[in-house]
């Protein structure tokens, strides 16, 4: 056998290569879930919103729960907590790809708000209950992680229920740090948990929230904590 290729037959061999580098990659795209989006550079165009020493940027409202920066987390504790308690960025947000990781040390139900808003007192002053979108937290044997819920009005808009959602609810790790994604683009709303996507929906509806803050939810009626870190965002538009 001639040990050479000739340029013809090496071309051949490249080409096929090439396309089945790509089937490859698109078929292991294809399982894991990801888009395009959950796997870019992690850190090309995002800021962080949580220097990782303070809470610089954030305040609280609503219960008793507590929040501190520590060892490099934001941690939203409590005992006994008497209503929703959140931590809120001061800073508002449209159009954006917001990532960040999060475990339970104590299980117990939380949640990520986005686009939210408070409702205003008589005053006009925004201070009251918090409402919008939430990114479920949900350590329960249900499983509801990652799933679309509206604080404070609507409830659920997209749940995990069902054994064509049951891979979702597999993605959850109870006991150590989990991915998040969340990704807000005109009316378009879409979350990942761990790579896996969870919810993808348009939100059709008058009452459909174009902008908000974000918070971390230390959930009523519960002894709680949750740590969440690596908090980072990515504004999109022109």
């Amino acid at each position: 056998m001639n040990r050479y290729l000739s340029p013809c037959l090496l071309s051949a061999a490249l080409v096929a290569a090439l396309l089945l580098g790509c089937s490859a990659i698109q078929a292991d795209e294809s399982a894991s879930g990801h888009t395009a989006s959950v796997q870019d550079d992690p850190k090309a165009g995002f800021v962080p919103i949580f220097d990782g020493e303070s809470l610089n940027g954030w305040y609280a409202v609503g219960g008793n729960a507590e929040y501190a920066a520590v060892d490099g987390a934001i941690v939203g504790s409590g005992d006994r907590i008497n209503q929703n308690t959140f931590l809120r960025t001061e800073a508002t947000y449209s159009d954006f790809e917001f990532r960040c990781r999060f475990r339970f040390v104590r299980h117990a139900n939380s949640g990520i708000q986005y686009r939210s808003h408070q409702r205003a007192n008589d005053a006009g002053e925004a201070v009251g209950r918090v409402y919008g979108y939430q990114y479920e937290l949900d350590p329960s044997d249900r499983a509801w992680t990652a799933g679309l819920y509206e604080e404070g009005r609507r409830g659920w808009l997209q749940n995990v229920e069902g054994e064509d959602n049951a891979h979702k609810r597999a993605a959850l790790k109870r006991d150590d740090w989990n991915e998040v994604v969340i990704r807000c683009e005109g009316n378009h709303i879409q979350t990942w948990l761990n790579g896996v996507q969870v919810a993808d929906y348009v939100d059709e509806a008058d009452e459909a929230l174009a902008e908000g803050f974000i918070a971390l939810q230390v959930h009523s009626g519960q002894n709680a904590e949750i740590h969440w870190r690596d908090l980072r965002i990515k504004e999109l538009g022109e």
